[in-house]
């Protein structure tokens, strides 16, 4: 059945509620942002067409309360809610209170998310679509003695795993029995901690793998297509820190390539999947092979570098699938052109084990240029702080070849200043002047293997250089705003602008 959307809640914040507004804007949707206390001047909402307040600054006050965020939706008028990523993006019971509530949800249906959302469960639903996974437990093990008999036949060394969540909690790689029981308890009190879950099991432990992911888009008619890979192989503690597509491991290889992107659609079609979501693998280079990992039941962190090759808009697509459209895009007419690299640049401080800072934002210079794309819902004057990830921007860029991505991504960080907070800019020029890194020929180690702090001691004075001349704007701003105020006047035009914006900003209680 087709639906029609003409307002559209976004359950987000930061870059991602901007990415989605956007879109919606192109298509003559109305945007409508929800904001904490600590978002209240956030450039989502600053951009919507409406927003509303929906508690303190925490998530679990605010971004993490579906209840609220339904019956914001619903008294607005929205007809729909868009997920984002993160809090609530794939969680089963809201997306199934959302389309109880009469709103549609603008992801996956409930049973999809819950199915991926068990790394157990999930295995065995690829296990019976001949989707290939790591040797392992085929459900959750609770006790340190089924461990151990578990890693016996499985074979050391062995990865412990939390059924629930990601991001490297509730995970332990363990080389010898005598390091397992430890390991095992460990891995379940960090899940409990994290997922609400203690349930853990065992698979084999791949050393040295690339990490893989397949871009996927599902109608609701049984369509389903893959928009090829992106290699998300330079992480720290688990987590992704630059990604890229297409992959370099497979440029070699188009038939596992080729592989990979049918499997995905399997893996799709065998949960019931609808909507944008992304299928992990891990791929062995030293073998050929490549395994399953999970599942994304959302839209990716990374998803502007499979736009940037594709041309294709996904938060579009998810917003065409979700009025019930079918898919007009065909595999057979797919195609990707050239290369595209992001870097998520983080307020960290890459010198002290890449632990998240917090501040204001004094100074913000953005890169630009052909094919430079900067996501972003930091401005200057905004505040990161302890409450949200310490995401200040997605810089991607696009090149004919990949030598020529990776120098534009060079060019585009040298470029970018951010005086108030420490940042991993300086890490990611360093990854981009990598041999290694240039020659494509890495894996999931690279960064424990390769970085050492004492590699940043060589653009340490041209860094400080740039954060010098940065300052040395924020203060001719700073000086120069007084002067404005006194021989400027603001137009009519912009006085009932800003009184039409202040309008749109309300509470609801």
């Amino acid at each position: 059945m087709l639906k029609s959307f003409d307002k559209v809640l976004i359950a987000n914040r930061g870059e991602i509620a901007l990415r989605v507004m956007r879109t919606c804007h192109e298509m003559g949707i109305r945007a409508v942002a929800v904001y904490s206390d600590a978002d209240r001047t956030a450039p989502h909402v600053l951009m919507a067409d409406e927003a509303y307040y929906i508690g303190k600054s925490p998530a679990r006050d605010s971004y993490l309360v579906g209840e609220r965020i339904i019956e914001t939706a619903l008294k607005c008028g929205a007809q729909a809610i868009h997920p984002g990523y993160g809090f609530l993006a794939e969680n089963g019971n809201f997306a199934e209170a959302v389309e109880a509530a009469g709103l549609s949800f603008i992801g996956p249906p409930a049973a999809s998310i819950r199915s991926m959302g068990s790394k157990t469960e999930a295995r065995r639903i690829m296990i019976e679509a001949g989707v290939p996974v790591v040797p392992g437990d085929k459900s959750g093990v609770n006790s340190a003695e089924v461990a151990l008999a578990s890693a016996e036949k499985i074979g050391y060394p062995v990865l412990i795993k939390a059924a629930m969540g990601g991001g490297g909690k509730g995970m332990r790689v363990v080389a010898l029995p005598d390091e397992l029981p430890a390991a095992f308890e460990a891995a379940r009190r960090e899940s409990l901690s994290a997922f609400s879950s203690d349930e853990v099991y065992l698979e084999r432990f791949i050393e040295g793998p690339r990490h893989i992911e397949i871009q996927i888009l599902a109608d609701s008619f049984g369509n389903c297509i893959h928009l090829y890979e992106r290699d998300c192989s330079i992480q720290r503690r688990h987590q992704k820190v630059i990604e890229e597509a297409p992959s370099p491991a497979l440029n070699e290889y188009p038939h596992i390539r080729e592989q990979m992107g049918e499997a995905a659609v399997a893996a799709a079609l065998a949960c019931g999947y609808v909507n944008a979501g992304t299928v992990e693998f891990l791929y062995d280079p030293s073998t050929n092979e490549f395994f399953f990992l999970e599942m994304n039941t959302r839209l990716q962190v990374e998803h502007p570098v499979t736009e940037m090759v594709t041309g294709i808009d996904l938060v579009r697509q998810q917003l065409l699938i979700a009025m019930g459209e079918r898919l007009e895009l065909r595999q057979e007419n797919m195609k990707h052109r050239g290369h595209a690299i992001e870097c998520r640049l983080y307020a960290e401080d890459t010198e002290n084990g890449f632990l998240p800072d917090t501040g204001s934002v004094k100074t913000l210079v953005r890169p630009s240029g052909p094919w430079v794309r900067v996501d972003s819902g930091v401005e200057e004057g905004s505040e990161v702080g302890v409450y949200y990830d310490p995401l200040v921007a997605k810089l991607v860029v696009w090149g004919e070849t990949r030598g020529a991505a990776i120098r534009r991504m060079h060019r585009a960080l040298s470029e970018y200043r951010v005086v108030g907070l420490k940042t991993n800019i300086r890490f990611n020029r360093w990854v981009m002047d990598n041999q290694i890194f240039q020659s494509g020929n890495f894996d999931t180690r690279f960064i424990a293997l390769e970085f050492s702090p004492e590699h940043l001691e060589d653009n340490k004075d041209e860094t400080e250089l740039s954060a010098a001349v940065a300052a040395v704007l924020w203060e001719q701003k700073r000086n120069s705003i007084p002067q404005f105020e006194m021989n400027a006047k603001p137009s009519q035009n912009s006085t009932q602008n800003s009184w039409k914006h202040a309008g749109r900003i309300s509470n609801l209680r």
